[in-house]
């Protein structure tokens, strides 16, 4: 797994772009530009995930995926209605997880431009920061409302089919279809007796959690949605996904999300939950030998894993804080053994970025669970409303689980953008009420100079009364 975002694309096999994805990508571009806006997201979200990231044209140095080509068509249909017509560009306005967001890739960017210092780093910080600012403000502009939030979940369920079928027929004969368009291997990674199936996925770990991570959506579509058989579909699908990839950060993920989803009754008491395990996490670090993150070491779900690799690498990236809190570090390696492998997302973010994009990172989920909460609050006693808001929170939380055991550098973090858009469309319209009533402050009323005077009875109007005019006393009434 690469250690430093801007080798993203210079550490991917040079794959040329197969006729078929050619096919789809040019299918994909036309359908973006002429689709009406709400179905923009079909092909933006099928064409980026289910094409493996490594099928690529390499101009000037620059590594054009698939799924950046999109993005940038994406953009351009994005401009083009912005330009053509009045509505708000994205939903909700620019909010706080879009300040987050920003803050994030910027001070990501910049750590790596001082610390690398090379044309190599401009060039991948550029792919960089076409992918996630492009990727996810294009998501933020084609997902606005429920209707949008549902359709994209149709979409996903779909998608989770297709990647289920390649990643059955990779466990059951040894063999990924995806791999004949290049960029993954034909033929699957064994561990301890068990394939590994990742289908168009760069690894097996981000398969599996893609897979995991989508579940609570398809909840969304049973519950709240009232599409069945989508949803039926969808789960099927993503049970598979994290069984064939044979992933203990996969079933922590789905189990994550199925977890998050049960604590619904208790959902007025997630305070109490939430420092209940913060003192707990403490007293267990009081009492054990090791430290309270080496109890990740004993997770051992799917034999052969890396548990105790994991735990690890977060001891050692808390023992050498001094070597990464400022920009970085691209001398991990010197910390042990496969401490190159970043299988933790918050350790990547702080080892490519420094403690303020580690920062930015944890601020921008950590305000997703606060806008997700206010607007549950704000509308309690819908209960579809209700649980939308909370099968949103939950999908979040199996993205957390995920973060603990591996960091995304494939199409996984579409997903994952597209997902942090929904929770702003769900959240906008509870919230907005709220911001006005903010922003703007009330203002007592003045009364009218005259509002205490007696009327004074026309003759000319039949003893009604009425106000004369008197031009000779400035303006005022008699």
């Amino acid at each position: 797994m690469p250690s430093k975002h801007f080798e993203f694309g210079g550490g991917l096999q040079q794959t040329l772009l197969h006729p078929i994805a050619l096919v789809a990508m040019v299918v994909s571009v036309i359908l973006i530009l002429f689709l009406p806006r709400k179905y923009v997201i079909v092909p933006v979200l099928f064409t980026s995930l289910v094409i493996p990231l490594a099928q690529q044209v390499v101009v000037g140095g620059l590594h054009l995926f698939v799924m950046r080509i999109i993005i940038l068509f994406g953009c351009a249909r994005m401009l083009i209605s912005k330009v053509s017509s009045q509505d708000e560009l994205l939903a909700g306005g620019f909010n706080s997880v879009d300040k987050w967001f920003t803050l994030w890739a910027i001070f990501r960017t910049l750590t790596t431009l001082v610390l690398y210092a090379s044309m190599p780093a401009v060039i991948g910080e550029c792919g960089f920061l076409w992918d996630v600012f492009g990727g996810y403000f294009l998501f933020r502009f084609l997902i606005r409302d429920r209707e949008d939030i549902t359709r994209s979940a149709k979409v996903l369920a779909l998608v989770a089919a297709v990647a289920a079928a390649g990643m059955l027929n990779e466990r059951l004969h040894f063999q990924n279809v995806f791999g004949f368009l290049g960029g993954v291997p034909i033929i699957p990674a064994i561990r301890m007796g068990t394939i590994r199936a990742q289908g168009p996925f760069m690894h097996a770990i981000l398969a599996g959690t893609f897979g995991g991570t989508l579940a609570p959506l398809f909840f969304w579509l049973w519950k709240v949605a009232k599409s069945k058989f989508l949803a039926v579909v969808g789960f099927i699908s993503s049970s598979i996904i994290v069984v064939a990839a044979a992933s203990s950060t996969a079933l922590m993920a789905l189990g994550g999300g199925i977890f998050a989803i049960c604590l619904w009754p208790l959902r007025k008491k997630m305070r109490l939950i939430r420092w209940g395990i913060v003192i707990l996490l403490i007293l267990l670090h009081l009492v054990m030998k090791a430290p309270v993150w080496f109890v990740i070491s004993h997770i051992d779900i799917v034999g052969g894993n890396s548990s105790y690799q994991r735990a690890f690498l977060i001891d050692q990236f808390i023992r050498h804080f001094g070597d990464w809190w400022l920009l970085g570090t691209y001398a991990s390696d010197d910390w042990g053994f496969d401490m190159w492998d970043h299988t933790n997302q918050f350790v990547a973010e702080g080892e490519s970025g420094g403690l303020v994009t580690l920062i930015c990172f944890i601020a921008m989920i950590s305000v997703s669970f606060g806008m997700i909460g206010k607007a549950r609050k704000a509308v309690e006693g819908d209960k579809e409303k209700e649980w939308m808001l909370w099968i949103l929170g939950a999908a979040l939380f199996a993205h957390v689980v995920g973060y603990f055991g591996i960091s995304y550098f494939d199409q996984t973090r579409v997903a994952w953008f597209a997902l942090l858009a929904m929770i702003t469309a769900a959240t906008a319209p509870m919230l907005a009420p709220e911001k006005v009533k903010e922003a703007v402050p009330e203002v007592p009323r003045l009364r009218p100079r005259f509002a205490n005077r007696p009327a004074v009875a026309h003759p000319a109007a039949g003893g009604v009364p009425s106000f004369r005019w008197d031009s000779k006393r400035s303006g005022r009434l008699n």
